[in-house]
């Protein structure tokens, strides 16, 4: 070719944020994107900074402690150090039971006779840490060499871990406790108590009627305590044909904490 044709001047074209794969076309109506882990930001939705910008500031509000999605963080701590502590603890029973039990009250001496059986049977004994019922089986397990633990929660009128707790864990949310209880008990035994005891009580026989958990004993200690509830819920509740009576069968009442303990290792003896 001999004639040379001038080449027209390039379009003007804003300048596109050099982040990799994320470019646009010259013309596209979102020239400024972001890409966020797996979200696509445009235009106006383009924040001014970006996530290590924003968690280098050095002065920033703190209300994100108490969002949601922190504390998802928080649970998710709960259950590490939860699973992590406890993971290794061996044969274990929760013992529940009222805090507001003073050491004169005659189901205290019968919680530390229990927490003493199940630590020379070689369960640990695991209460939630608190004064009362859950002391005296901490007691119990303590003065016998066991393993004495203690679940404690975060509330108003915080007491702190009993003495006699030698593992302790407090956490701050009650769902995570109870998992706790649940995954590493073999069974419960149940001393006169309030509606902490009963919620406790109910989940339990909840996850054994739902087949949640198997072959999970129940003993309720304190009969003079506890009948009156066993006869309204045989009497009433049974009747109405709202459960079973298996679901009644799997509840061992008794006041001698010799038959308690026999009757956890029951269920953990192999059928013949």
């Amino acid at each position: 070719m001999t004639d040379h044709q001038p080449v027209p001047d390039a379009p003007d074209v804003p300048d596109v944020p050099d982040v990799p794969g994320t470019a646009a076309a010259p013309g596209s109506p979102h020239l400024d994107r972001r890409q966020t882990g797996p979200v696509t930001l445009r235009g106006h939705k383009v924040p001014a900074t970006t996530t290590d910008q924003r968690l280098l500031k050095a002065r920033q509000p703190t209300d994100w402690l108490h969002a949601d999605p922190w504390r998802v963080m928080r649970i998710q701590s709960e259950f590490v150090e939860g699973f992590g502590t406890l993971s290794e603890l061996g044969p274990a029973v929760a013992v529940f039971g009222s805090a507001r039990m003073g050491a004169d009250h005659p189901a205290y001496a019968m919680g530390v006779e229990v927490g003493r059986l199940l630590a020379e049977a070689g369960y640990a004994v695991i209460t939630g840490g608190g004064p009362g019922a859950m002391e005296a089986a901490n007691k119990g397990a303590f003065h016998a060499d066991g393993t004495s633990v203690g679940l404690g929660i975060e509330l108003p009128f915080e007491t702190g871990l009993n003495e006699y707790v030698d593992l302790g864990i407090n956490f701050r949310y009650f769902f995570a406790r109870k998992v706790m209880f649940l995954k590493y008990s073999r069974g419960f035994i149940v001393l006169p108590g309030g509606f902490g005891t009963l919620d406790e009580l109910f989940e339990a026989v909840t996850l054994a009627q739902t087949q949640k958990v198997t072959e999970f004993p129940v003993v309720l200690m304190g009969v003079s305590y506890w009948q009156g509830l066993i006869d309204w819920m045989r009497d009433t509740v049974l009747a109405a044909g709202m459960i079973s009576s298996a679901d009644l069968d799997r509840i061992i009442l008794t006041d001698d904490p010799h038959e308690a303990v026999q009757a956890i290792r029951t269920y953990e003896e192999p059928a013949s």
